[in-house]
């Protein structure tokens, strides 16, 4: 699993400031029970300052601490059952003056070894979904909400009817978000504006990007454009590290294919983000308005070979739902 080096730069940031928040309100407890109970303050100060002045001064010596040691261990023992006893007087557990780990299996440092901790990977999660948020509406597109009705039952001269295509898609989509793997395919979302191309995008985007993997859902006009400023403006330190997360990510979402004013850069970027991605393993999903002729005449023979051979394609029919919502 890769992540997206912009989005853990913010997690590791929320993931810190939650984290000094914690400790800050450990050391406010704390306090509050050293100024009611100064001996613990004491105690605590005795148990944590004998040990290295023994080694120091052993050290300096020549000596063997191990004697001073033993001392002090038990020393430390009698000290350790005296705040257990002023603890437990004053209505607290043995532990209250332990410092517990939120996340017991990291202790807090975000990894478990070289693999980044669940706990890290949880607010990576959230990381991503608001990043995802800015463009678009990640708040009623669920496969939960998707509407069925607005598709015509008719098939009229469709070989199935647009609901029958849409309820296809709709289980090929929610497949593949809740299996989502380095084994998964890719996909091609192709038809009419207005049919929900996008909408099951946006459903697969939220439980990928809920189960940890890395996320990237853009325009094709705005990747265009990045890889057009990073290749002629060497400055656009922005367009550079966009252009990294479009080529690594685990899925990139390209949204609104064909749209743009097609020119031999944007064939070549085209050619660079499907081949390059299926070349590194990585999974992507296009949404377009153009069927797959129409692809391989604007972008080359080259893509819609790529396409047609690595890619699922679903067709999408029926009326503008957009439309059929503003009729209402």
């Amino acid at each position: 699993m890769s992540y997206d080096g912009k989005i853990m730069r913010r997690a590791l940031a929320r993931f810190d400031e939650d984290k000094q928040r914690r400790d800050a309100a450990f050391e406010q407890r704390r306090d509050a029970l050293y100024a009611r109970v100064p001996r613990l303050k004491e105690i605590e100060q005795e148990l944590k300052g004998t040990l290295p002045q023994i080694i120091a001064s052993a050290l300096r010596r020549g000596t063997d601490p191990k004697p001073a040691i033993n001392v002090l261990r038990d020393s430390n023992l009698e000290l350790q059952r005296e705040r257990a006893e002023l603890l437990a007087l004053h209505g607290y557990d043995a532990d209250y003056l332990d410092e517990q780990p939120h996340c017991v299996l990291c202790r807090d440092s975000g990894y478990c070894g070289d693999a980044v901790c669940r706990c890290l990977r949880e607010y990576y999660a959230r990381e991503q979904i608001a990043e995802l948020s800015k463009l678009l509406k990640m708040g009623s597109e669920t496969f939960e909400t998707f509407a069925f009705h607005w598709y015509s039952p008719e098939r009229g001269s469709y070989r199935r009817s647009p609901r029958e295509t849409a309820e296809h898609n709709f289980d090929v989509c929610q497949d593949y978000a809740h299996q989502f793997s380095p084994r998964s395919g890719n996909l091609l979302l192709f038809g009419a504006p207005g049919l929900g191309k996008t909408f099951l995008s946006t459903c697969i985007a939220r439980v990928v990007s809920e189960n940890g993997h890395s996320v990237v859902y853009d325009t094709a006009a705005n990747i265009f454009n990045q890889f057009e400023a990073d290749k002629f403006r060497h400055d656009e330190e922005d367009a550079a590290e966009d252009v990294k997360r479009y080529m690594e990510c685990d899925l990139l979402i390209v949204d609104d294919l064909g749209t743009e004013m097609t020119t031999a850069f944007v064939q070549s970027v085209v050619y660079q983000l499907i081949n390059g991605r299926l070349m590194a393993g990585k999974k992507t999903i296009i949404n377009t308005n153009l069927d797959p002729d129409e692809i391989g005449k604007r972008y080359g023979a080259q893509v819609l070979s790529r396409i047609e051979g690595e890619y699922e394609i679903l067709p999408f029919a029926g009326e503008d739902i957009r439309k059929l919502k503003r009729e209402k």
